[in-house]
């Protein structure tokens, strides 16, 4: 790992600690590359790896082209899933163990088999899966006000936060995930819905991008491996007393609180 590496995972563990965003990495280095702000994602990974986490699995992030947009970028981005990420389908979440959190509906993916790029396909993702679920990320910025750029999310664990997996088990050729309609809910209203091909146009075409993407880093995906494949509608913000639950067609539901 390089000092630039180390100086920064260091500036973002910084906010987790005193429970207070920091500085964009990109105000205090405007050149840094998407390439290093990665290097400073797996540093970060690295650590949390080293006091006792284990990785369980990868989200997709940055899966629609608004996002894209707003961010100006042309792709996705990925960061990892760890153990103690995980909260229990209609779990309670203290808000205590957040900084600014916002919450997603999306499809998750349970792998059976080793997915190795660099060419993945869609069609090989559904082959290499167990099944599918309804999930909702809890995403969450440790740079203050989520004032990001790519280079800030990335180096960020692509704003990771937490995760939700609900419904009950579904084998990937039982539907066609395109299709599978989404609706979200905050404290019982209707705030938005989705379709999986809101997700690049196919929920396990982004799992194939992430497959791919991973190469780069001599990293694949494991059997087992949890896959979030990327929101289907906008993020909506959270604070104590919400109660957020997401329906997706054929899949079921899936639910979590905050709380003070």
């Amino acid at each position: 790992m390089s000092d630039l590496e180390t100086k920064f995972a260091e500036h973002l563990e910084q906010a987790v600690a005193t429970g207070r965003g920091v500085a964009p990495i990109t105000e205090m280095k405007p050149d840094i590359t998407i390439q290093e702000a990665y290097g400073i994602q797996l540093v970060t990974i690295g650590n949390k790896v080293t006091a006792g986490s284990r990785i369980v699995g990868k989200k997709i992030g940055l899966t629609s082209l608004a996002m894209q947009q707003l961010l100006k970028v042309d792709q996705p981005d990925y960061g990892h899933l760890l153990d103690d990420m995980v909260v229990e389908n209609g779990g309670v979440i203290s808000f205590s163990s957040v900084l600014q959190p916002r919450v997603e509906a999306e499809i998750a993916f349970v792998l059976k088999k080793e997915l190795i790029g660099p060419h993945v396909t869609a069609a090989e993702v559904l082959l290499a899966t167990d099944y599918v679920l309804p999930a909702l990320e809890i995403v969450d910025s440790r740079i203050a006000d989520w004032k990001i750029k790519l280079q800030d999310t990335v180096a960020d664990n692509a704003s990771s936060g937490l995760y939700v997996l609900g419904g009950k088990p579904v084998k990937p050729d039982a539907v066609d995930l395109t299709l599978a309609g989404m609706a979200f809910y905050k404290n019982g209203e209707l705030m938005n819905t989705g379709v999986g091909a809101a997700a690049l146009g196919n929920p396990a075409a982004c799992v194939a991008w992430l497959a791919n993407k991973l190469f780069e880093f001599g990293i694949g995906l494991k059997a087992g491996e949890v896959i979030l494949s990327g929101a289907l509608s906008a993020a909506v913000n959270a604070v104590p007393g919400d109660h957020f639950r997401a329906r997706i067609a054929h899949l079921g539901e899936v639910s979590v609180s905050f709380q003070e």
